[in-house]
Formats: structure tokens, C-alpha cells, sequence
């Protein structure tokens, strides 16, 4: 097997949607941290556009940009598939992805920003919570429905910030009933 290596650094979102991928298929990988204020000679290598993380390197072959990485990931190890067999469930899948892509930044505002800004950034939030929820999930468990797939990857890093999104803007998201749901707030 071909060597994997991932470069990226612990608090970044995109590198845990990479990592989670990689879990599931069961790929063993190196993981390299990378420190992004001193950027390493191996990450301006593999990455000169954006000099960012993450980069998955296989074979020795880098491959970019987080999104990028779940399809790679999903095309180069199938077992456990990230995306359904249905042209239809996959194109949808691919669509709350990229909605989570183009939502992210109004999450990292709310945690960079104070006020009116701030504000502004917890109500785009939550309305984003609701349409994700009403639209995507609907009454399933996950995006793609009984089981973790790319969309589920691409906003998994939301969940692990909700209690700190309750506590410093005040509002707790809201829950419906269901499995692993507690119900109305």
C-alpha cells in the first residue's frame, strides 16, 4: 500500500473532515502536524497556491483543499462509501456539502467578531441551523440517512462547537426529538 500522510493542524475543521474520512474507510495514515504561523518547507511544497492545510499526500502525490480530499478519499478506498450508489442521493450530498462550504464563514465570524457584527453572525447561524435541518435532515439521522456520509463530514465540525455557540451567545440551537435528539427547547 501506498504511503499516506496528512498535514494539518489540530483546531482546524477541514482537517478533521479528512480525518474522520480516513477513519471510516479504515486507512492507516501519518499524521503531521503543521504550524501555520511558521509554515514548513513540506507544506509550501505540497501546497504553493494556498500554502494551507489540510494536504493528504498518497504515493507521494498531494492532494488539496478538504472537499477535494472526501471525493479522492471516497474514489481511491470504497469500502465504506461516503456517497450512495444514486445519482440523485449523491448530487444531493454533494450540494449540502458545498452549502456547508459556502456557510462555514458566518460560523468563524461568530467566534471573531463582538456586537452588532456578532448579532448579525448568530442570527445568520441559526438560520442556517434551520434550514440545514428542515431541508437536509429532515426527519433523518444523517444527510445521506441511516449512516455518516460526505455532507455528514462536511458540517461535522459544527456539532463539536454548539455547547460553545449556547454559552457565548445565550441561545441553545434548536432540537427536534428523535434518535439522539432532546427534543424542544
Amino acid at each position: 500500500m501506498e504511503e499516506v500522510k496528512l498535514l494539518g493542524t489540530w483546531p482546524s475543521p477541514f482537517c478533521y473532515r479528512v480525518i474522520w474520512a480516513l477513519k471510516l474507510k479504515g486507512v492507516k495514515y501519518e499524521d503531521v502536524e503543521e504550524d501555520l504561523v511558521n509554515k514548513s518547507d513540506r507544506l509550501l511544497q505540497y501546497n504553493p497556491v494556498h500554502k494551507k492545510v489540510p494536504v493528504l499526500v498518497h504515493g507521494g502525490k498531494p492532494i488539496l483543499e478538504s472537499t477535494v480530499i472526501l471525493e479522492y478519499i471516497e474514489e481511491v478506498w470504497p469500502q465504506n462509501p461516503l456517497l450512495s450508489d444514486d445519482p440523485y442521493e449523491r448530487t444531493t450530498a454533494r450540494f449540502w456539502t458545498k452549502f456547508g462550504e459556502d456557510k462555514s464563514p458566518i460560523f468563524i465570524k461568530f467566534f471573531h467578531t463582538v456586537g452588532e457584527e456578532h448579532e448579525m453572525a448568530r442570527k445568520e447561524g441559526q438560520d442556517v441551523l434551520k434550514i440545514m435541518e428542515e431541508q437536509g435532515l429532515g426527519e433523518k439521522k444523517f444527510f445521506g440517512g441511516d449512516k455518516v456520509g460526505l455532507a455528514d463530514l462536511a458540517f461535522g465540525w459544527i456539532a463539536g462547537w454548539l455547547q460553545e455557540m449556547e454559552e457565548a451567545a445565550g441561545v441553545r440551537p434548536r432540537q427536534r426529538a428523535g434518535p439522539g435528539r432532546a427534543g424542544p427547547n
